[in-house]
């Protein structure tokens, strides 16, 4: 239940910001506290971006003005409460997206807003565009949890004065503060332990070239190997559970499969995509690790689903990863296709044998328990389960609706054959 917001607590209001240290959060601090006289507080969280970025989190947040920072380790129910759920409903955003960044707003939204309620605080903030999805699946999160919390959105705010990335960046040295920007290599990222995404910069001009100089995990194809590797990876009921016949946790996991994934090349996406807002956005995408964890579950649902439960979870797949896209996470239809999913997902259990070669992910072998191929009843030889005389009316009913027409119209038919 959503709990009421408070008024204020000791003099001034309190204001939780979804606090990542980068460009925009790091102006949003001081911008808060000249143009609202409150108190923030700084939260980010920790889903796997690197030491390298949260361990100065606290010392930046404080020295730019917030009274206080959270920094909260949530890359263990980041992947087994969200990636995982996505990555068994087959979500693919537009054939290629995997969703990194759509499917950890909401968690870290969530645990803004109880940190709200913890504090008392009487509005949440955060640093996402106008222009951008963030804005929709922080804000429909938020409203989802404690629709009485006040928004402050500084990008859609008229006292907001910045207008692009090198005004937050003179706004930003101005006052001192610390950036690993520059104008000249303005790149916007986003990473978690799923994923890291690049936006700006050239890549906001598809018909240019690039020379992938912002890339931070993955291997170009052309630079990997010569000499391909291979991974196991297990499932249980849709999850992955093991590589290599090692059972491993989620985290470690997906570690592991990152550094595989990414020696080879794999993962790496360069795509333009239609944005929730209305326009398109060109991004790169690194995804190594996600990228194997797809490729092994695809097969696997091959070889234990049967045809029409498939089809139709396919189907399902694209509803799914349209809705994590837009931000409905906290919804009824989102739980109940996770229901639908879950129930499918009974029977995936067995190993992927994965041969990576430059970008390339073959498969090597595959095995299950509730492995639905049959040798001889799919090969060309005669099997007792199968009399190739009873295709013949089976084929005369199929193209019953066809003979007819054909019949019928002749050569009045519209369509040409």
């Amino acid at each position: 239940m959503a709990k009421k917001s408070s008024a204020k607590q000791g003099g001034k209001q309190k204001v939780v910001l979804a606090y990542s240290g980068g460009l925009d959060t790091s102006v949003i601090i001081p911008w808060l506290i000249e143009n609202y006289d409150v108190e923030v507080i700084a939260y980010a969280a920790d889903i796997g971006q690197g030491k390298i970025e949260t361990d100065p989190l606290k010392k930046k947040a404080l020295a730019t003005g917030a009274s206080k920072c959270y920094v909260l380790d949530l890359k263990k129910e980041f992947l087994e409460e969200y990636a995982w759920p996505v990555l068994k409903a087959g979500a693919r955003y537009e054939g290629q997206y995997l969703l990194g960044t759509s499917m950890a707003r909401p968690l870290i939204a969530k645990h803004q807003v109880l940190i709200a309620e913890k504090e008392g605080a009487y509005a949440v903030s955060h640093g996402a565009t106008g222009k951008g999805n963030d804005q929709v699946r922080f804000e429909l999160t938020y409203m989802a949890m404690n629709p009485r919390l006040k928004i402050i959105a500084p990008w859609k705010d008229p006292k907001w004065k910045i207008r692009s990335r090198e005004d937050a960046i003179e706004y930003a040295e101005a006052r001192n503060i610390p950036l690993t920007v520059s104008k000249k290599k303005i790149y916007s990222e986003d990473g978690n332990l799923w994923h890291l995404s690049h936006e700006g910069g050239v890549l906001e001009h598809p018909e240019k070239e690039h020379e992938y100089d912002m890339l931070r995990w993955t291997t170009v194809p052309e630079k990997a190997p010569n000499k391909p590797g291979y991974v196991k990876i297990g499932f249980e009921k849709g999850i992955p559970v093991s590589v290599d016949g090692k059972k491993l946790g989620a985290v470690e996991l997906l570690e592991k499969l990152n550094a595989l994934g990414s020696t080879h090349g794999c993962g790496l996406v360069d795509i333009v995509e239609n944005r929730l807002v209305g326009m398109k956005s060109r991004g790169v995408y690194e995804t190594p690790g996600g990228a194997l964890l797809y490729r092994a579950h695809e097969f696997l649902e091959q070889l234990t689903l049967d045809r029409d439960t498939l089809l139709y979870k396919q189907s399902i797949g694209q509803k799914y990863a349209q809705m994590v896209y837009d931000g409905f996470w906290f919804t009824p239809l989102r739980q109940a296709l996770d229901a639908f999913v879950d129930a499918t997902q009974v029977v995936v259990t067995g190993t992927v044998t994965l041969k990576l070669y430059k970008g390339n992910m073959i498969l090597a072998g595959m095995e299950s328990p509730f492995s639905l191929y049959d040798p001889g009843l799919g090969g060309f030889s005669d099997v007792d389960t199968y009399n190739q005389q009873d295709a013949t009316g089976f084929i005369k009913c199929l193209g019953l609706p066809m003979k007819m027409r054909a019949l019928l119209l002749g050569k009045k038919s519209p369509v040409k054959i």
